[in-house]
């Protein structure tokens, strides 16, 4: 059936040969669950046929089976596309590799695995062809190529129906997520456990088999004598550990937005990475005992992380992408960072006080990731500031790609020169590059000799049954303790948005206040360029935070980028509020729903400690007709991203009653007329002091959509109104009530902006075409808060 003795004398494998790691020589099972998915195309079934081509001769007989839910019929194809295009290894000549890569494909076939009935069914297949070959089972090696939620169901079909005999080893391979929290992560090991043993199962962060990343630890061991005296507090001023990415998110949207930056990198990527660093070194450190025995010291001394421990950021173009991937509407906003910076200390006298950076993010300026260990320079050159002894004292293990393009260690040569480790070569001197502020010239530089793939690596390593290098139960579940509370400290954070690419320039860096961190000049110090700065009328660059003020349809007009237009109309905001307090005790705030005021929530609550909101009604402009409890609904979206941050009075908030009698937005139920009636209640001449509205790509503002005749609503100040887009039923405020108040701000920001904008600087005022130009305050003052991208395109 699988051709395996044929095969064998083929290759001129010796049968007898004694193998790796002392195992009992046999027939090895590999399935691979998922077989057809992306990961499996791009990375598995290329590390398994390494893993043949190395062990041919070995004295293993193998069979490959490639398992999905697809019939037979339709898997088999998609399949062996994929095998037929895998890469030769390197060191094979292509004769060589032609005839590994049929051998390969012949030992290889698909089979449906979707039901318990298909795992025994396979259990079976392999049980008879292993026992017409006259051979012995070694073990069984599954790949789960599967969403985290199918990881439960899959072992227990394992488990039940496609054990190997007794004798024979199992090894079950699972790919992160392994939860979301540390609460998702509990109940998944406990459903693991009931199939599975510990020791059956192999977490893998592929970050654990790139070649410098596994290096940490041995270059550490074989240069102790040189380490051990500087690996401290004393010596060492920081640590960077950083993984950049120049991709963005598209076509994992729908997973990303659940997870994002911190789960998807930070969490198992660079914490495995800042163990690794900061552990104990083991005597052994091929026992995966004494390497996780260490790790979980270190998670041990780890202070807890709060919100100020972390910044995070979100590329512009995101939201528009989980918009489009996710069917959302345009009025959806999400704030999953996909840029974090977060500073971790260790409560130990080993470290104590030396700040660990963990950094990682989308669409910045280049693909890299690297640790950097930078100590402490105490020398003073009087007379040649740029000897080397004055130069950085630093060692960076440098994953991959950057200008560097290849993975390496690289030791200043002021440190020391490190043991050269085997399977390491030091390569040809490069004179026209330079790394953190040295040239490669004065790095002592080690590579890998043979430059080989993770996923390779880590299979190598299942197979000989290695697990230092895999993540354990108790490793998995102190990593998202330690994480936990502060993706729960962050979770109605709004990041701050950056273009991506090399536009970000400093948007994104990082300063150390004591133990917390935060985005450079994140202080409220804004800097105005001097004239010929910025160029002329408005800012050239997001560098620039120039505003500048004009007229837009006959009204005041105030201008910037937008980090600085936010700045400036929380400004307002706050002087109008202290204004309104001075004069009659009360400032009354109308707020619209949207994407347009999040990032002005974000400024209030954690800018504006001075805001009167003691003294502060806040009202809605308009809502969705869904309960308030909802994430749809805009009281949610304005409750979590400000209210839930200041102090504001309980009986200070007034959501809009669209729920009455268990009924949303039922016009017998009354509700526009009883907002009505508490807005002439409590707020003097039914004038809000300050209302803020948002314009919709169609020109409706509030709730107030095109095609509506306006005058309908006469001298009403609430309505109920239909939206073109679901929910189709709003309730909102009229015209007459948004012209009786004494300030009104339209917020409009992002490029998506800029045709309305264009339309409306070219319209006549018709309310029932375009709503927002009906809004004419009646004794108040109307300002536009446009951002350059917007204005200017």
């Amino acid at each position: 059936m699988w051709n395996i003795v044929c095969a064998l004398a083929l290759l001129g494998g010796a049968w007898a040969k004694e193998g790796q790691g002392g195992e009992a020589k046999g027939h090895v099972t590999v399935v691979v669950v998922g077989a057809t998915g992306d990961l499996a195309r791009k990375y598995l079934w290329q590390g398994f046929f390494q893993l043949y081509a190395d062990q041919v001769g070995g004295g293993h007989s193998f069979s490959f089976y490639g398992g999905a839910l697809s019939e037979t019929d339709n898997g088999t194809p998609v399949l062996f596309e994929i095998l037929k295009g895998l890469a030769c290894p390197p060191g094979l000549t292509p004769e060589r590799c032609a005839l590994l890569r049929d051998q390969f494909l012949k030992l290889a076939q698909y089979r449906r695995l979707k039901t318990a009935e298909d795992y025994a069914s396979l259990s079976a297949e392999v049980a008879k062809a292993v026992q017409q070959e006259g051979l012995t089972e070694a073990g069984r090696l599954f790949y789960l190529s599967v969403p985290a939620f199918a990881y439960a169901g899959v072992a227990e079909n394992i488990n039940g129906s496609c054990r190997p005999p007794s004798g024979a080893w199992l090894r079950v391979v699972l790919e992160k997520p392994f939860g979301h929290d540390l609460g998702s992560a509990q109940v998944l090991s406990a459903q693991l456990e009931k199939s599975l043993k510990e020791e059956e199962m192999y977490r893998i962060d592929h970050y654990l088999g790139k070649q410098v990343v596994s290096q940490i630890l041995p270059f550490r061991k074989e240069n102790r004598m040189s380490l051990e005296p500087i690996w401290n507090k004393h010596h060492i001023e920081r640590i960077e550990i950083v993984l950049k990415e120049t991709l963005d998110a598209k076509g994992r949207i729908q997973f990303y937005d659940q997870y994002g930056v911190i789960r998807d990198v930070l969490q198992n990527h660079l914490t495995e990475v800042m163990t690794l660093l900061t552990m104990e070194v083991p005597a052994n450190l091929r026992n995966s005992q004494d390497v996780m025995r260490k790790k979980l010291e270190v998670f041990g001394a780890l202070q807890q992380l709060v919100k100020s421990s972390a910044v995070v950021g979100q590329y512009q173009a995101y939201n528009a992408e989980v918009q489009e991937e996710l069917n959302k509407t345009k009025e959806h906003v999400s704030i999953t960072p996909t840029f974090a910076g977060v500073v971790v200390h260790l409560d130990n006298s080993q470290f104590d006080g030396v700040p660990i950076f963990l950094i990682s993010g989308k669409m910045l300026d280049e693909r890299v990731g690297y640790a950097r260990v930078l100590f402490k320079n105490e020398v003073v050159c009087v007379q040649n500031p740029s000897s080397v002894h004055c130069k950085p004292r630093q060692i960076i293990f440098h994953f991959g790609h950057g200008d560097l393009h290849l993975p390496a260690v690289l030791v200043s040569k002021n440190l020391f020169k490190p043991a050269t480790v085997e399977g390491w070569k030091e390569p040809e001197e490069r004179k026209d590059l330079s790394l953190f502020g040295l040239a490669l010239s004065d790095y002592h530089v080690q590579t890998p000799a043979e430059q080989k793939e993770a996923y390779g690596l880590l299979i190598s390593q299942i197979f000989r049954g290695r697990r230092d290098n895999f993540v354990s139960a108790e490793v998995l579940l102190a990593s998202w303790s330690f994480w936990t509370p502060l993706l729960y400290a962050l979770a109605h954070e709004f990041p701050r948005p950056y273009p991506g690419g090399a536009a970000n320039g400093n948007l994104l860096d990082l300063e150390l206040h004591g133990r917390e961190v935060a985005f450079l000049g994140d202080g409220g110090v804004v800097v105005i360029p001097q004239d010929g700065a910025g160029g002329s009328g408005g800012a050239a660059s997001a560098g620039s935070f120039q505003v500048t003020q004009g007229k837009f349809r006959g009204a005041d007009m105030v201008s910037a980028w937008a980090e600085e237009l936010v700045y400036r109309l929380a400004a307002d905001l706050q002087e109008a509020a202290e204004e309104a307090v001075r004069e009659g005790g009360r400032f009354h705030l109308a707020l619209s729903g949207g994407s347009s005021p999040l990032a002005l929530f974000h400024r209030l609550a954690l800018h504006h400690y001075a805001f009167p909101w003691r003294h502060t009604h806040v009202w809605m402009v308009d809502e969705r007709c869904v309960p308030l409890s909802e994430p749809g609904s805009n009281f949610r979206a304005l409750h979590d991203h400000l209210l839930h941050h200041v102090r504001l009075p309980y009986f200070n908030a007034h959501p809009m009653p669209v729920q009455l009698n268990q009924r949303l937005c039922v016009e017998e139920d009354g509700g526009p007329l009883a907002y009505e009636r508490d807005i002439a209640r409590q707020v003097n001449g039914s004038s809000f002091h300050f209302v803020l509205l948002g314009v919709g790509y169609d020109g409706h503002t509030a709730s107030l959509f095109p095609g509506a005749r306006p005058e309908v609503h006469g001298d009403r100040l609430v309505a109920l109104t239909e939206s073109p887009a679901k929910p189709h039923q709003r309730m909102s405020l009229t015209l007459a009530a948004i012209n009786r108040a004494r300030k009104v701000g339209v917020l409009v920001t992002g490029k998506g902006k800029h045709e309305l904008i264009t339309q409306l600087s070219r319209v006549k005022d018709d309310p029932q075409k375009w709503p927002i130009t009906g809004v004419k305050p009646n004794g108040g003052k109307l300002v536009w808060y446009i951002d350059y991208e917007a204005l200017l395109g």
